[in-house]
């Protein structure tokens, strides 16, 4: 079974209409599988290269700073210890690994629910073709008005497009992609998705 959806050009004028495959744009949502998959971009985005130094690490604090009784004082056996200035941190942060893992069955339920999430909210537009002849910032923002997408969306051709991504790097809010070199926080995470009929049938064809 399909999905009809209205094609568009880049004037933002309705050129036709294209069935766009249930298995990819109108599976069910599965949130859980959602969650995970931007949980673990997330995570695999953090460097794990913070450092600080325990009390055994810190340098000096090996003599008692005054004897144990008679003093008034609280006992004190060094001057490292985590109360003091130029003491040590407790339970320092050491460089560690934040990575995360999801099987390939969970990353391709993630995609396809996020895909479908775009259709299911009428936020998915399709456009026969992402093709520019030079740099141009105008020319994507005209795109991008004339599709009622100027605020929040991501723009993904089939493949890396330069002139296309050197046009919309510097406009706030988008962002651009490939059917090839995605992820499902990306496509969350923008309002809107502007996809081209050939990045539609490269997904079909990988994720159908």
């Amino acid at each position: 079974m399909a999905i009809n959806v209205k094609v568009f050009d880049m004037a933002g004028n309705e050129v036709g209409t294209m069935d766009l495959n249930e298995a990819v744009f109108g599976a069910e949502i599965n949130k859980a599988v959602l969650h995970q998959a931007v949980k673990t971009y997330l995570a695999n985005q953090r460097q794990g290269t913070q450092s600080a130094l325990t009390r055994a690490e810190v340098r000096g604090g090996g003599a008692k700073p005054w004897r144990q009784k008679g003093t008034g004082r609280a006992r004190q056996g060094s001057t490292r210890a985590p109360q003091w200035t130029h003491g040590g941190v407790v339970f320092a942060p050491k460089p560690r690994s934040y990575r995360l893992l999801m099987t390939k069955k969970a990353k391709r339920a993630a995609i396809v629910s996020a895909l479908s999430s775009k259709v299911a909210s009428g936020n998915l537009i399709v456009v026969d073709k992402l093709e520019l002849e030079e740099i141009k910032t105008k020319k994507v923002v005209a795109m991008l008005k004339a599709l009622n997408a100027t605020d929040s969306t991501l723009i993904m051709s089939e493949d890396t497009n330069r002139n296309l991504v050197l046009s919309a790097n510097n406009i706030p809010g988008i962002a651009t992609a490939t059917s090839k070199i995605f992820n499902v926080y990306d496509i969350l995470k923008y309002d809107k998705l502007v996809i081209s009929k050939d990045a539609v049938a490269k997904l079909e064809e990988v994720y159908a």
